[in-house]
């Protein structure tokens, strides 16, 4: 008897921590439900159309989205056109996607005017390209509104591709995420690629001592010299998953354990003693609870998603994307 009382306090807990995973300030699964009822569809099916003529606006996309919510939250501030916005700045000069953003919103304004925002949009349409290159899926809550400030210095916030990963934490805490949600979300360069310009350093001169990191796999050296020499383009691009760069898995795990990382920043993941259990458990490491990447993923991604999102009547449903009301 005393157990049977007691199943519905449980229920009550458990459902009330699910619904805490996918809601935040102001934002819920669903808010459009009655105000613009195919945002979803419509966001999907255009993520897809561009998708079908070029599939790296899917990782280019989710850069855009964890650029966005690390600068001014997750408002849409990215999108924003300006001489000094943070479209300007070096960490998104090279990011593309912005027309897939503007196409849905563009759908979405003939369906349904003023009602959804541009932030919305890159959130919803940052998880149907991660579904599309084999990731997961996960519910997203809506409800955030337009931001009006972008600037380029904001970006000094988001985490380098030569941090150690004291610093990487550090700005992660600084949004309130954990370490675990650094290794996860940082696992999303599974899919991608990296000029460069950003790692070349670890070949050709990764000190005045050194020329080769030594933590690189020797295999891997000759790999990136060869695509990478240093007085080659800068701004080639190469795979950040080696061997599965088009691909949402968990090989971008299994090359940090075997020194296969590209990016400095990334391989410290694994070379440090705080981080190095995350990534052994989402291998499967014998003796370590198993953490499953995909599901992990999407926790982390609503976590994100909901950084100083603006709300009710703060900021703006803009009516393009690219620039405030």
């Amino acid at each position: 008897m005393g157990i049977s009382r007691q199943a519905p306090l449980v229920l009550a807990l458990m459902l009330a921590m699910a619904a805490t995973m996918v809601q935040g300030q102001g934002t819920r699964v669903g808010f459009y439900s009655r105000s613009c009822p195919r945002v979803e569809s419509i966001v999907r099916s255009t993520v897809q159309t561009h998708f079908n003529s070029d599939p790296t606006i899917a990782p280019n996309l989710l850069r855009m989205h964890f650029h966005d919510c690390f600068v001014e939250g997750c408002d849409g501030s990215i999108l924003l056109d300006g001489a000094s916005s943070e479209k300007t700045s070096g960490a998104n000069r090279n990011l593309k996607g912005y027309n897939v953003i503007d196409d849905a919103k563009t759908q979405l304004e003939a369906a349904c005017p003023g009602v959804v925002s541009c932030a919305d949009i890159l959130a919803l349409a940052t998880r149907d390209a991660a579904v599309l290159t084999n990731g997961p899926s996960w519910q997203v809550p809506t409800g955030r509104r337009d931001g009006r400030v972008s600037e380029a210095s904001g970006t000094s916030s988001l985490p380098g591709f030569r941090e150690s990963v004291d610093s990487q934490k550090d700005k992660f805490v600084a949004k309130g995420l954990n370490t675990q949600d650094l290794v996860t979300l940082v696992g999303g360069h599974t899919i991608g690629t990296a000029s460069c310009a950003t790692f070349s350093f670890r070949v050709n001169k990764f000190n005045t001592t050194t020329q080769v990191d030594p933590s690189i796999d020797p295999t891997l050296v000759a790999q990136l010299q060869a695509q990478c020499p240093s007085d080659g383009n800068s701004a080639t691009r190469v795979g950040l998953d080696v061997g599965s760069s088009g691909r949402f898995d968990t090989s971008f795990f299994t090359n940090l354990r075997n020194g296969r990382g590209v990016l400095f920043s990334d391989q410290l993941l694994w070379n440090d003693a705080s981080t190095r259990p995350i990534v052994q458990r989402f291998l499967g490491v014998r003796g370590l609870a198993t953490l499953n990447f995909n599901v992990e993923f999407g926790r982390s991604m609503v976590k994100m998603s909901n950084i100083g999102v603006k709300t009710g009547t703060d900021g703006e449903i803009r009516r393009i994307c690219s620039a405030i009301n």
